[in-house]
């Protein structure tokens, strides 16, 4: 999911708005339902390096659509640390979007609540047919088995985005491709006021993102194949630890990380007080930024060793947005309508290429620009070594549990307390009680 997403909600409160009945929800439409809908409401995910930025990209789209279908779309960009909330509210009050942008990792969790439309055979055919999307992206649309809940709208990996002018400075050649590599590399760039690599402690989502990868490296998926909550297992203990350890024994994340939310160490890199990034598609909002293309480069995420690739070498989980339709609206026909539009070869090249990202839906593909160098990175590593998260539907108590254990750890490694395998291992076991039982 893009810029990692702060999922702030309990789990208690979490558990109980998803298992509250979906109420009748989206804008009012025409009166009749022979009638066509004429106004529908879009809840964005914020893409862009700010809403505003979002707003210019998406009104004219959207104006293009009203100008085709003669259907008004009301456009609110949500920011990511108020979406999962706002859904969830929106569930229980009826007062939701019609169309709504969701995290890919939420999707399963949000399919649990029973709110958004499911994707059957008849409406994936409303939309030109399930088959024009990317195979890796619909592995995160919901729960194994059934129907989607969404269906794609970006795609993003997470690379190793590094500085060359720092690296230069420092006589580093290449970019680490393990991470023994980066705490090498790291040493020699942490240095006079500046930090080797970026992290944001307090960015919930994103602390998930990095540390399911690291358990993938480690053998763990932090979920059982049955779906129980496994956070304490060896492999998840080593990898949360490890993550922290590049702040708390390698020290080659900057202490003030540690308070760092959404977006915060993108600006560092940007600004030269940062040399690397492991970041999802983050070359438009270095671009925004002031950065020219020549001053970053693009690897592939670091191992524990060898090369990338599926199983212990996974170095990305599937980042992407989705895109779903409240169950309730009223304004089904209409909502269907716009979801086949935005993901028409046309839009999403149009959309993709704004933002950075990768088209899921595979004609757009073709489009050039998404073969630049940059981007190859990205391409290949959804091909060959990103996996999914956990399609189950407690995983947004996962990243709000977990991710906050994450959080405390780091508060405690910028502190100057000690991070240990015991300690990882209670905010675990804390995080994991917190979880439903099943």
């Amino acid at each position: 999911m893009r810029r990692s997403r702060a999922a702030a909600v309990g789990a208690v409160t979490l558990s109980l708005v998803l298992t509250a009945a979906a109420c009748g929800g989206g804008s009012s439409g025409a009166g009749g339902s022979n009638e066509q809908p004429k106004t529908l409401t879009y809840w964005a995910s914020n893409q862009g390096a700010s809403i505003e930025v979002d707003k210019k990209v998406l009104q004219p789209e959207l104006d293009k659509f009203e100008k085709e279908t003669g259907i008004k779309v009301k456009l609110e960009v949500v920011p990511w640390a108020d979406l999962l909330n706002r859904i969830l509210t929106a569930t229980t009050s009826g007062q939701g979007p019609d169309v709504l942008n969701i995290g890919n990792t939420w999707s399963a969790s949000l399919q649990a609540g029973g709110a958004l439309l499911p994707w059957d055979a008849k409406n994936f055919d409303r939309i030109g047919g399930k088959d024009r999307f990317v195979e890796s992206a619909l592995g995160s649309t919901g729960v194994e088995g059934q129907d989607p809940a969404a269906v794609p709208l970006y795609s993003m990996a997470y690379a190793l985005y590094y500085n060359k002018k720092m690296f230069k400075d420092a006589g580093v050649t290449q970019p680490p491709a393990t991470w023994a590599e980066m705490t090498e590399t790291g040493k020699k760039l942490s240095k006079n006021g500046k930090w080797a690599l970026g992290a944001e402690g307090s960015n919930l989502s994103n602390n998930i993102h990095q540390v399911f990868v690291l358990g993938k490296q480690h053998g763990a998926d932090f979920f059982t194949p049955d779906g129980k909550a496994d956070f304490t297992s060896d492999g998840a203990v080593a990898a949360v630890k490890q993550y922290v350890d590049l702040m708390a024994k390698a020290r080659i994340v900057a202490p003030g990380n540690a308070e760092y939310a959404q977006n915060q160490s993108l600006s560092d890199f940007a600004t030269d007080k940062t040399a690397m990034v492991l970041w999802q598609t983050a070359s438009a909002t270095f671009k925004s930024q002031g950065m020219n293309e020549d001053e970053w480069g693009v690897a592939p995420a670091p191992v524990q060793s060898g090369k990338p690739g599926q199983g212990v070498s996974t170095n990305s989980m599937v980042a992407g947005i989705n895109m779903a339709v409240f169950r309730n609206t009223k304004n089904t026909d209409g909502a269907l309508k716009f979801v086949k539009f935005m993901t028409g070869e046309q839009e999403q090249t149009i959309l993709n290429k704004a933002y950075g990202s990768i088209p899921p839906v595979k004609a757009a593909q073709e489009d050039p620009a998404f073969n630049s160098p940059a981007l190859a990175v990205l391409r290949e590593t959804l091909a060959t070594s990103a996996a999914a998260l956990p399609q189950v539907p407690e995983e947004s108590q996962f990243e709000t549990v977990v991710g906050t254990a994450v959080k405390e750890l780091f508060a405690e490694a910028a502190a100057g307390k000690p991070v240990t395998e015991a300690s990882v291992r209670a905010k675990l076991d804390k995080a994991q009680q917190q979880m439903p039982k099943k």
